[in-house]
């Protein structure tokens, strides 16, 4: 009989342990459906707009490393940047109701007409300034 109670007591013990943990693995894995965050909502012609812009400014970045004309770490760079532009619109836009404020979207288009033109400059299509009296145009910036 010594052997079935000890049996018996380790079975229940077992359970008794796994059961707090099993619900702990499953609270930390799994989320209900009133638990689930909605997604941010973008919505406004600035918010596209600007992810378009920062879309194509990425696009013009990956086909100029694909032609060669700046190195993988210069695109690399210049990748990066965009997301960061891309990431502080999405979250400006997620704390604002899903818009982007004058000052900010200005900001931000800013920051990409800067990661735009370094692109620019660094491809050798940058505005150029000057008018050749001394020689040449150079690269604006």
């Amino acid at each position: 009989m010594r052997a079935s109670t000890s049996l018996k007591t380790v079975t229940l013990a077992a359970a008794l342990i796994a059961a707090p943990l099993a619900g702990a693995y499953a609270a930390g894995h799994h989320k209900g459906l009133l638990d689930a965050t909605p997604p941010a909502e973008f919505i406004g012609p600035r918010v596209t707009g600007l992810i378009d812009q920062v879309e194509g400014v990425d696009q013009g970045i990956t086909d100029a490393r694909q032609a060669n004309n700046i190195s993988a770490s210069e695109a690399q760079q210049l990748h990066m940047r965009a997301a960061r532009i891309s990431q502080a619109a999405e979250h400006v836009a997620a704390s604002d109701h899903g818009r982007i404020p004058s000052p900010q979207y200005h900001e931000l288009l800013r920051r990409l007409d800067n990661v735009d033109q370094r692109l620019m400059n660094d491809t050798g299509s940058g505005f150029m300034t000057g008018d050749g009296s001394d020689g040449g145009n150079y690269p604006n910036g």
